[in-house]
């Protein structure tokens, strides 16, 4: 086991402490690689499971990426497994022996289940399943007590009216909020039943410049930038007065891992409890950069979704209270975070059209 030297008073070495252990599950994703940051910070030893891919999808992490034969600095590895194979999580439990386990793996698109329903479900619903099975029964054998977080999310409460609280009723909209409630049961279901120390996070839209470019706002500010340099004119939106809770993703993962450090096993909502459209979002990035949102957006009914969510807002006094967690980016902060990064990014890219290595013209 990796360990960590704690400090006496005069400055001193004292005994080596052992580091904390963390295995998270969706470690290439926004999320996981700003907990992944955050646990290092913390003085974590920290593995993550990643699929294989015929393509590298670790540009969120390469950053902190340390080759594992550098022994004393790489604190981050990385292990192929899937949720959809449980005996590949088995076997990395027993490897790893963590302490903490973060499940932040998901096929995480809402409009892409409603496409690929059954994909979904697995992963997101019973891939959550044989996880916590094989935590479960990794502890029995090993005599072991692994803290488990679930990742939740605000889709699940659907077209619940706001605000929507750790008691608020679910009312999915989508295979992907469908699989989380079930997901979100499946974890309560194992803490009651085998006393296994589960939380769930129910984290309400959290965005960053590390967003998926097919999640609306990160899709709103990697074309915004392109606008501005001249490589792109228009931008295609479905339900534009969808009103959302949106933070900023660096926060939340500061609530992930508080709910594994308290005394007891609980669920929280994360939220700003602020709500804003999609319009909105429109005209403070735009108005950032000088443009009117009007000139560059056009509707296209194909985002629309079969079934649509109208309103989520977050009441988060219980973490507030419990956590002492609160968000530290506000909505306006987060926008022009996310619209200075994409506009960096696209000038770059105009570097490489200008001289003829791509097309300028692949968006219109």
């Amino acid at each position: 086991m990796a360990s960590q030297v704690s400090r006496s008073l005069n400055g001193h070495s004292d005994i080596p402490q052992p580091r904390k252990i963390a295995l998270v599950t969706g470690i290439t994703g926004q999320d996981g690689s700003y907990l992944t940051e955050f646990l290092l910070e913390k003085g974590y030893q920290v593995h993550g499971l990643i699929r294989r891919s015929s393509n590298f999808n670790t540009q969120r992490i390469n950053h902190i990426y340390v080759d594992p034969h550098n022994a004393n600095k790489a604190l981050m590895k990385l292990h192929y497994a899937d949720l959809s194979d449980a005996s590949s999580l088995r076997r990395w439990l027993d490897v790893i022996k963590p302490d903490e386990v973060y499940n932040l793996a998901a096929q995480s698109h809402v409009a892409v289940s409603f496409e690929i329903p059954d994909y979904t479900a697995d992963v997101v619903a019973t891939g959550a399943l044989r996880l916590l099975e094989a935590v479960r029964s990794h502890n029995i054998d090993n005599g072991r007590a692994i803290k488990y977080y679930q990742a939740g999310s605000s889709e699940m409460f659907g077209s619940t009216p706001p605000p929507q609280s750790e008691t608020t009723p679910f009312h999915p909209r989508s295979p992907y909020a469908a699989s989380k409630c079930a997901a979100h049961w499946y974890t309560v279901n194992y803490r009651e039943a085998y006393g296994l120390y589960a939380c769930n996070g129910i984290l309400f839209n959290h965005e960053s410049p590390r967003r998926g470019e097919n999640f609306v706002t990160r899709k709103i500010t990697r074309a915004l930038g392109r606008i501005k340099v001249g490589l792109q004119t228009k931008l295609f939106l479905g339900n534009i007065q969808a009103s959302r809770d949106w933070g900023f993703a660096g926060d939340y993962v500061e609530a992930m891992w508080l709910m594994l450090q308290q005394e007891k096993p609980d669920d929280y909502v994360v939220a700003t409890e602020e709500s804003h459209t999609v319009e909105e979002f429109l005209e403070v990035s735009f108005g950032y950069v000088g443009l009117n949102w009007k000139d560059h957006v056009e509707i296209d009914k194909r985002y629309f979704r079969p079934t649509e969510v109208d309103n989520l807002k977050g009441d988060a006094s219980k973490a507030k209270e419990m956590l002492g967690w609160k968000p530290k980016v506000g909505f306006e902060k987060l926008v022009k975070m996310m619209v200075d990064e994409d506009l960096e990014l696209a000038k770059r890219e105009k570097v490489l059209a200008d001289a003829g290595y791509i097309d300028a013209q692949q968006q219109p």
